[in-house]
């Protein structure tokens, strides 16, 4: 399912309208070039680029949150009004006006979950599988740290950029996607500066989504059909890559709400099998955790007395 889902199709069609956008390179030299990319670190073995990558996008995730700080700092009168019309547009059958206008209640919440799925993976058991390879004593301390996740990306980074399009009124035109959001960066900064940092950001965000999901998938190929299957899965997923950028935004959406939906399904009902583990597991971590405070505030009671 990473091969349709996720870490293709959408990535590769954000970061094809960035290129475009941003440096008027046509989408076929993008695709050539993020193919090539790809493949260099997925089969060549080129740790170099991920390597940059990690250390870029920590700094693009910090520049990001100071240009949407900017933006709604700069319109800050207007914050409560845009604030209720998320609200109000939620129950009054109008909650997507790009490509859902005159929706009603029903097809907003949908289309509300199945953006929010796709924007921290909750319930799809992608995490977990990265979260599996960290070094760690206690399961529930891993499952802590990966909750952070849907906390930053939804609540933080998500919030901020959908203000910052109502704010800027970009969310009622007829641009979509990247492009969207450029706008209303260059709108709300009154300056180049704003559509350069987002679409550089865009860039690195999507390259090394691709390659998160590239591990994904990887990963259960492996435990599926053995590591002999893995070079013709990375074969398959370059594949992916080279043709994802030449395919319909509306269309990308559909396959990947459809593959996200077929990948909580089976993992969802693994959750409420294990559910009485998981209870089991977070009571007696927690339990452990107040019997060691309390063993480190006896200790330090008896010490100063």
């Amino acid at each position: 399912m990473a091969c349709f889902g996720i870490g293709t199709f959408p990535q590769v069609n954000a970061i094809s309208s960035a290129a475009t956008h941003l440096f008027n390179i046509p989408t076929v030299a993008v695709a050539a070039i993020l193919t090539v990319l790809v493949a260099l670190v997925t089969i060549g073995g080129v740790k170099s680029i991920s390597a940059v990558a990690a250390k870029i996008v920590p700094v693009m995730a910090v520049l990001y949150v100071a240009a949407c700080l900017w933006v709604l700092g700069a319109n800050i009168s207007q914050l409560p009004h845009a604030v209720g019309l998320v609200f109000e547009s939620a129950f009054n059958g109008m909650a997507a006006t790009g490509g859902f206008a005159g929706a009603g209640m029903m097809l907003a919440i949908q289309s509300g979950i199945a953006r929010g799925v796709f924007s921290n993976e909750s319930g799809l058991g992608s995490a977990p599988i990265a979260a599996a390879a960290a070094k760690t004593d206690s399961c529930v301390e891993q499952g802590l740290v990966s909750m952070t996740g849907t906390f930053i990306d939804t609540l933080v980074i998500c919030t901020m950029t959908g203000l910052t399009l109502i704010l800027t009124q970009s969310w009622s035109g007829e641009l979509a996607g990247a492009a969207m959001t450029s706008h209303a960066f260059a709108v709300g900064m009154e300056s180049s500066i704003g559509p350069m940092l987002v679409n550089i950001g865009l860039l690195f965000f999507a390259f090394t989504t691709i390659l998160g999901w590239h591990y994904y998938g990887e990963r259960c190929v492996a435990y599926l059909f053995g590591k002999k299957a893995i070079y013709i899965y990375k074969l398959f997923f370059i594949g992916l890559i080279a043709s994802g950028a030449f395919i319909q935004l509306n269309t990308i959406w559909i396959l990947a709400d459809i593959v996200n939906g077929l990948m909580a399904v089976p993992n969802l009902i693994g959750l409420l099998l294990l559910r009485k583990v998981v209870i089991e597991e977070t009571q007696a971590y927690f339990s452990s955790q107040d019997s060691d405070q309390a063993r480190e505030i006896a200790q330090s009671c008896s010490q100063s007395a």
